[in-house]
């Protein structure tokens, strides 16, 4: 019996109800979605320029960092859900050969649940077992769909501090001409956000810099162009970066984010020479296409090869039904008599 499986019967014997259910908002991860301005810093406004012209920044190796996440309910105490969830992150280094390999990974399982609202021995079994811990707030611990959302931003945390401590342990590795491209934001890291060599690539776009004509300029980008470098205005401990937009195909009879990145990179001014050179080597990531990936046009193929690897080595029973419980995979039917 694996560790996971010995915690979970554990608290089911100890009287939490079994449950097997992931929940829809479980499915990837949310940008900020607000308001946040920015200060242009190429020009005095946001500007589109073309990269007909621009040499695409000449790398010799490039690792690239990813991660995941997964979790179910496995179970309830009272109507307070218990979550198994498990985290991962990894790098895969490229180099002059062109094959990806390995070089860090890391990966956790935890528990989540509001431990004061569980009963007396559903409690106590879980803090006895194998399994760190996780409190979702007090506040959030009365509506189950309350609870769920705070028990999903508890992994989204676990996934982050893997990738953080993967990415700062990397860095330190990298050799003189070699690039670290991370799967999200710099900026919540000062070690990530200060290096020359650490490239963040943002996909979703909840987070919203600037409006009116700047906006529409960046939103409705044409393929092969890139904006102006814009500081984004920083939320909380935010760090101060450099970014970027820069479309990878051509959002027209699609959608109008479709193919489109944000860049992240240090706030320095050699970043403004490399913002050209760098946007068109991310173009020539395109190749090989990131599919069946429903988020192809916008996933670089090194990332998908990340989470691809991360994938085959997660436990196989957070994404599948246990076919002990439900008659057919994917279904949540009871099973009829006989």
């Amino acid at each position: 019996m694996t560790v996971s499986g010995s915690w979970v019967d554990a608290v089911v014997a100890a009287g939490a109800v079994p449950a097997s259910h992931v929940p829809e908002a479980s499915l990837g991860r949310n940008d900020v979605e607000e308001f946040t301005g920015a200060d242009p810093v190429e020009a005095g406004e946001l500007r589109v320029h073309p990269l007909d012209d621009a040499r695409p920044l000449a790398l010799g190796a490039v690792s690239f960092l990813d991660g995941i996440e997964q979790w179910r309910v496995v179970g309830y105490g009272g109507i307070t859900p218990i979550v198994r969830a498990h985290a991962a992150a990894a790098i895969r280094r490229r180099g002059p050969d062109r094959r990806l390999r390995t070089v860090a990974e890391a990966a956790e399982e935890v528990a989540i649940t509001r431990l004061d609202r569980l009963p007396a021995g559903v409690r106590r079994a879980l803090e006895a077992a194998d399994v760190r811990v996780l409190d979702f707030p007090a506040e959030d611990a009365g509506q189950p769909a309350r609870a769920l959302a705070a028990a999903r931003l508890e992994v989204q945390k676990a996934r982050a501090a893997l990738e953080r401590r993967l990415a700062e342990q990397r860095l330190r590795a990298l050799a003189a001409d070699e690039w670290l491209v991370v799967d999200g934001v710099l900026s919540d890291s000062a070690a990530l956000s200060e290096h020359p060599r650490a490239l963040g690539v943002v996909k979703s776009h909840g987070a919203q810099y600037f409006e009116g004509a700047e906006l529409e300029r960046a939103l409705t980008l044409r393929d092969a162009h890139r904006t102006g470098v814009f500081r984004p205005k920083m939320r909380g401990a935010g760090r101060d970066i450099y970014s970027w937009y820069v479309r990878l195909w051509p959002w027209e009879g699609n959608d109008l984010l479709y193919g489109l990145l944000r860049l992240e990179a240090r706030a320095h001014p050699d970043t403004l020479g490399l913002a050209a050179p760098i946007a068109a080597w991310i173009r020539a990531q395109r190749a090989p296409i990131a599919t069946p990936d429903r988020r192809w046009d916008r996933l670089l193929y090194p990332i998908h090869d990340v989470e691809t690897y991360l994938r085959a080595r997660a436990p196989s029973d957070l994404t599948s039904q246990p076919a002990s419980r439900i008659p057919h995979p994917g279904s949540r039917l009871p099973r009829a008599a006989s």
